[in-house]
């Protein structure tokens, strides 16, 4: 028998061509998001932490919680201290397992509400997202995670009796880290699936905004009725604390905030500057919560 060889470009072809093909096959997405209010930031923190984690939230951003019980909130046995945290900039969901922490749970960087478990799911996959813990019970109602390409992990929940959250004075973004191979794929599985459109792709944006000034990065923001997602698109060559910051929070007065932070014990890891249109800082909440807060500039 005598194998027959393509040269690589046809190989290119025809992998791109099936990508071609498995997209078109999708079709349009469904609407499952819900709205920006709904996206809550996964926290996990040490029990012994949890109350001045959420204490230092609410001192910094202002806002209230939900009630605290302690549940399971994996498909195997586990339990958690579970509480919201709603602030006019952002929802955060906060554990603190008095158990092992179930693989991969943690790995999880928000929880998106939708419409339709089922159809969110079943859409997410023919947009190129995988699913690494199929749809389960928990006590409010069914959730999933799914990864996209590029290692981005969401989870995706749904309610039995619809939740009911106050707008947001202003919509977090979600700060997603991908490599120069996975950006593309990303970005454009995600804004399908989300039926969001990319608002700017800026292949110079200002390195100091990585840890990196004098230099230059590719950062591209979208927006969907999930909210906003700043994909951040780097070599991986990044100083601490940049990549550990899960969102970045936009407030009215940033010099304001910082110092009700700091009074509540938050420490400043990167301090006050400017990047092109925001003025930014990196903050570490007690527990180990790092998240980037911003204003858009004076300038």
């Amino acid at each position: 028998m005598r194998w027959l060889s393509f040269p690589a470009t046809t190989a290119v072809i025809v992998i791109a061509l099936a990508s071609f093909f498995d997209a078109a096959q999708a079709g349009p997405a469904p609407a499952v998001a819900v709205s920006p209010q709904y996206d809550t930031t996964h926290v996990l923190v040490a029990p012994e932490d949890f109350d001045r984690f959420t204490d230092s939230l609410i001192a910094t951003f202002g806002g209230s919680k939900s009630q605290q019980g302690v549940i399971q909130v994996t498909p195997t046995p586990s339990q958690t201290i579970s509480q919201l945290v709603f602030t006019p900039v952002g929802t955060v969901s906060v554990f603190g397992f008095k158990t092992p922490v179930p693989y991969p749970f943690g790995v999880e960087r928000t929880g998106y509400l939708v419409t339709d478990i089922d159809v969110a799911v079943k859409s997410a996959k023919e947009h190129g997202a995988d699913v690494v813990v199929s749809t389960f019970p928990d006590v409010a109602g069914r959730d999933a995670i799914i990864e996209w390409p590029g290692g981005v992990h969401m989870q995706l929940y749904w309610h039995t009796k619809a939740p009911n959250y106050a707008p947001l004075q202003t919509v977090p973004e979600n700060r997603v880290y991908v490599s120069q191979q996975r950006a593309e794929r990303f970005v454009r599985g995600f804004v399908e699936f989300s039926r969001g459109k990319v608002v700017s792709d800026d292949s110079r944006a200002p390195g100091i905004e990585i840890g990196r000034p004098g230099e230059t990065y590719r950062r591209i923001r979208i927006e969907s009725n999930f909210g906003r997602i700043a994909v951040l698109v780097t070599d991986g060559h990044l100083p601490y604390p940049y990549g550990r910051e899960l969102m970045g929070y936009e407030v009215a007065n940033l010099s304001e905030t910082l110092n009700k932070a700091t009074a509540a014990g938050v420490s400043v890891l990167v301090p006050q500057y400017s990047a092109g249109d925001r003025e930014a800082a990196i903050l570490q909440f007690p527990g180990g919560y790092v998240a980037e807060i911003h204003t858009a500039s004076s300038h």
